[in-house]
């Protein structure tokens, strides 16, 4: 279900609008969401995102433009839920062009930097410097380059090519 409090810009893709559940939300250019995905109010996405399915973005998460959610990927927005009392949102954002892995957990008001890799099933709890390869639970940083033209020569330089 997709609200009619939802703004979306040009040419989003919503891969199948009945298997969604996204209201209070505004959703950039050319971004693609794909099944099963969850976004709920004051969550603002970017232009040209990628939102792989079964991911969850909660209230008050900001992904700037280009960024990768993957498969199953959870946000979330308080640290200490609890029933019966209402506590104050706290805001996560992903910066430009950062990639979050399959099923990795963001904890509530973190900032993701610039071109930073989130590995698969990591439990980010701080701050994730810009260009910067994190992984674990808690995540820690594996790796870490001065610009983007040497983190993406580093994923270049592992692809295998036949």
């Amino acid at each position: 279900m997709i609200d009619n409090d939802v703004i979306l810009g040009k040419n989003v893709k919503i891969f199948n609008p009945d298997q969604v559940n996204i209201f209070g939300c505004k959703i950039g250019a050319g971004t693609f969401v794909g099944p099963f995905v969850e976004i709920t109010r004051n969550t603002i996405i970017g232009e040209n995102c990628v939102i792989e399915s079964h991911a969850f973005l909660c209230d008050s998460v900001t992904l700037e433009d280009n960024v990768f959610i993957s498969h199953g990927a959870m946000f979330t927005n308080d640290l200490y839920p609890t029933v019966g009392i209402h506590v104050e949102y706290l805001p996560t954002l992903v910066k430009k062009w950062a990639s979050i892995g399959t099923n990795a957990t963001i904890i509530a008001g973190v900032i993701i930097g610039e071109y930073s890799v989130v590995g698969a099933g990591a439990v980010v709890t701080k701050n994730v410097p810009p260009f910067s390869i994190v992984a674990g639970n808690p995540a820690k940083i594996l790796k870490q380059f001065n610009n983007a033209d040497e983190i993406q020569n580093y994923f270049r330089s592992r692809q295998k090519i036949k």
